[in-house]
């Protein structure tokens, strides 16, 4: 049942896909401690503001989160010469996330799916240990 109705909602609104991943925050506190990793994984203006973040862990391991998710709702995971510096984590005035991809993934994203307009959802959320990251990827008519 659930399946078929969600095979209806794909046809009507056009969802293309979903993708969601958890993360260990323990993971990212160790590896935020090597700049490395953080200039690997996160696009300047993710590092810029994380500055002005007080929990950097909760931070970073959410937008670590959201890049995986949205990877998995696109079908690619990190292949084709995607990398997580192609997927910005923003935040609207109010503090709504949102993606911002690049140009290149924007390409792959036409060119795979013959679209010419997506629309993206993401929902972060954390707790203690975790941090989880949900995205819908949906055509835009």
């Amino acid at each position: 049942m659930l399946l078929q109705n969600l095979k209806k909602l794909q046809k009507k609104d056009k969802i293309i896909g979903i993708g969601v991943d958890i993360i260990s925050k323990s993971r990212i506190k160790k590896s935020i401690k090597k700049e490395s990793f953080i200039k690997r994984i996160f696009s300047k203006y993710e590092i810029n503001i994380s500055k002005k973040i007080k929990n950097k862990v909760s931070y970073f391991s959410k937008r670590f989160a959201a890049k995986e998710a949205f990877v998995k709702a696109i079908g690619t995971g990190f292949r084709y010469n995607v990398n997580f510096k192609d997927i910005t984590v923003i935040n609207d005035k109010i503090g709504k996330p949102k993606i911002k991809i690049s140009n290149n993934l924007k390409k792959l994203i036409f060119n795979k799916y013959k679209i010419k307009k997506l629309e993206l959802f993401i929902s972060l959320s954390d707790e203690k240990n975790y941090s989880i990251a949900f995205v819908v990827f949906k055509k835009n008519d």
